[in-house]
C-alpha cells in the first residue's frame, strides 16, 4: 500500500464581513495533515468534536496570556514541559501524576533559585499528533503512511493500523479531558501544596546524585512557609495550589478547528483544546494554513524558529500572527542546536528588538540537537542541551533581551533516552528502557539537572 486518496479541503462558505474563520486555513497551502480516506467520516468526526464540552476556559487562557507578558518583562519564568508524544496507551494514573511530579520539582527548584512565580505548562492533554519528515515509510517492499501520532493513525506497520482514521480524533479529546481532569483533581486535592512537597518524590530517584540537594532546598521551602505562617498567625492556603496550564503542537487543523469556538461576553475566537497551542517549524510558512488558523485565535500562541529562519522572514512572521504587537500573544522558540546557536540567534534577536516587537523569547534546547547513534537510536546528548540554553542565556544578556522561559521535552518515568547527564548514560544504556515513540526524552534526574543548571545560570540578579 503505497497511499489513500487525499480529501478536499476546500474552505466553507466566508462568514458576512469577516476575513478570518475557524476553517479559513482551508484556502491556505496546507502541510502535514494527513490524507482521510473518507470525507464523510472526517466531517462526522468534526461535527461531534464541535458539540463536546471544551477542555479548557477563555478566563483560563486570558489569566495565562497576562502571565506570559509578565514573562516577556522579566517578571515570571515559564517553564514548558512534557512528552514529545502521548500515546493512547499511556493515558494512566502513574504515568500522568510521574509527569506532573517532575514540572512541579522542577518549578520548586525555579522558584526557590531564581527568586521568581514560574509559569508552568505542561505538554500534555492533547500532544497527539506529531509532524512527520516524509509522507510514507518504507520497511522492505512494504510502502505504507508514516505514523503520525494515535490522534491520526497507530504505530503498528500494517496497512489496517496506518490508514489515518478521524475518528481517532474524539478518542484523543476524551483522553485529554481524562488527562485535564486528573490533573485538575490533584492540584485541588493539594498534590502541589507547598507545605507538602515531599508528596511530589519519586521512589526510583532516591539515589540520585542530585537528591541531597534537592532535599536540601525542599527543608529550605518549608522552613520558609512555616516563618512566614508565624507571621501570618495562620496557614497561608494560597500555598496549597498551583496554577498549571497546557500545551500541544495544533498540527491537525480539522481537530483544532472543531474546538474553536466563541464564548458569551468575550469578542473572538479560542481554542478551547489548550492554553497555549503552538505552530511547529515545519508549518510555520507566512501563507501556510497554520499560520491562516493561528492568526484569528485569541490563546496566547507560539512558533517554533529554527536555523534556516532568516530575521525578515520572522518579523513578517510576528506582524501576522500579532498585529497588534500585544503583550503575552506571541512566545518565539527558538530551537536551533548548540552548534548553530551563537551565529543564528543574535540578527534575530537584534532585529525583533530593533523592530520593537513584543515577544516571549523560549529556547527549545532539544530538537535542534538531535542525531543518531552507531546502533541506531535516535538520541540527544545532555551535554548539546546544558551547552544550548547556557549560550541563550549568554546571547540574550548581550542582545539586551530576555530569555524568558525554556521548552522541553521529558517524563517522570525511568527511561534512557538521552545521553550523559548525572549518571552520564551511554549508548549501551539507551537499550536498557528506551521507550520513546518519536522523540528521545530527559529522564527526571537530567530534567532536573536542567533546572538546576538555569538557577546557576540566570539567578536573581539577572532578572533585576
Amino acid at each position: 500500500m503505497s497511499s489513500v486518496p487525499a480529501v478536499s479541503l476546500a474552505p466553507p462558505p466566508p462568514a458576512a464581513n469577516d476575513p478570518w474563520a475557524p476553517g479559513s486555513w482551508r484556502a491556505k497551502p496546507a502541510l502535514q495533515l494527513p490524507q482521510y480516506p473518507d470525507a464523510t467520516a472526517l466531517a462526522a468526526a468534526q461535527d461531534e468534536l464541535r458539540a463536546l464540552p471544551p477542555l479548557v476556559t477563555s478566563w483560563e487562557i486570558l489569566t495565562l496570556k497576562q502571565q506570559l507578558a509578565e514573562a516577556q518583562e522579566g517578571k515570571r519564568f515559564l517553564l514548558q514541559g512534557g512528552d514529545c508524544a502521548e500515546t493512547f496507551a499511556e493515558c494512566n494514573a502513574e504515568i500522568i501524576s510521574n509527569r506532573l511530579k517532575v514540572l512541579l520539582q522542577m518549578s520548586l527548584v525555579l522558584v526557590h533559585g531564581l527568586k521568581l512565580p514560574v509559569v508552568r505548562v505542561g505538554r500534555f492533554a492533547g500532544q497527539y499528533a506529531k509532524p512527520r519528515s516524509a509522507d510514507l515509510e518504507t520497511k522492505g517492499e512494504e510502502t505504507l503512511p508514516s505514523y503520525r501520532g494515535d490522534m491520526v493513525n497507530g504505530p503498528e506497520f500494517t496497512p489496517e493500523a496506518r490508514i489515518p482514521d478521524p475518528r481517532r480524533m474524539i478518542k484523543a479529546h476524551a483522553r485529554s479531558a481524562m488527562t485535564m481532569n486528573f490533573v485538575r483533581s490533584l492540584i485541588d486535592g493539594g498534590f502541589a501544596d507547598l507545605h507538602h512537597p515531599e508528596y511530589w518524590g519519586l521512589g526510583w530517584v532516591s539515589q540520585s546524585p542530585h537528591a541531597v540537594e534537592y532535599q536540601k532546598m525542599v527543608a529550605g521551602i518549608g522552613d520558609a512557609v512555616r516563618f512566614m505562617e508565624t507571621l501570618a498567625g495562620g496557614q497561608m492556603h494560597n500555598l496549597n495550589r498551583v496554577d498549571f496550564y497546557t500545551s500541544h503542537e495544533a498540527l491537525l487543523l480539522p481537530y483544532e478547528e472543531a474546538q474553536t469556538r466563541q464564548v458569551p461576553r468575550q469578542p473572538g475566537w479560542f481554542n478551547l483544546s489548550t492554553h497555549f497551542p503552538w505552530i511547529g517549524m515545519r508549518t510555520a510558512a507566512l501563507d501556510g494554513a497554520h499560520t491562516e488558523y493561528f492568526r484569528g485565535i485569541r490563546n496566547p500562541i507560539a512558533v517554533k524558529v529554527g536555523p534556516s529562519v532568516t530575521p525578515d522572514q520572522l518579523l513578517r512572521l510576528v506582524d501576522v500572527l500579532n498585529p497588534d504587537n500585544e503583550p503575552g500573544r506571541l512566545g518565539l522558540i527558538h530551537r536551533l542546536g548548540a552548534e548553530h546557536i551563537a551565529a543564528k540567534l543574535p540578527t534575530l534577536l537584534d532585529a525583533v528588538k530593533r523592530e520593537g516587537r513584543r515577544v516571549l523569547w523560549i529556547c527549545d534546547a532539544m530538537h535542534g540537537n538531535t542525531e543518531s547513534t552507531s546502533n541506531g537510536y535516535k538520541t540527544r546528548r545532555f551535554a548539546n542541551i546544558r551547552s544550548e540554553i547556557e549560550q541563550a542565556f549568554d546571547l540574550h544578556a548581550a542582545a539586551g533581551t530576555k530569555l524568558g522561559g525554556v521548552h522541553l521535552e521529558l517524563t517522570g518515568e525511568n527511561v534512557t533516552e538521552c545521553l550523559g547527564g548525572a549518571r552520564d548514560l551511554t549508548e549501551i544504556d539507551l537499550q536498557r528502557a528506551y521507550r520513546t515513540t518519536v522523540d528521545p526524552r530527559l529522564n527526571y534526574e537530567q530534567a532536573l539537572e536542567i533546572a538546576m543548571l538555569i538557577v546557576r545560570k540566570r539567578g536573581p540578579i539577572a532578572s533585576a
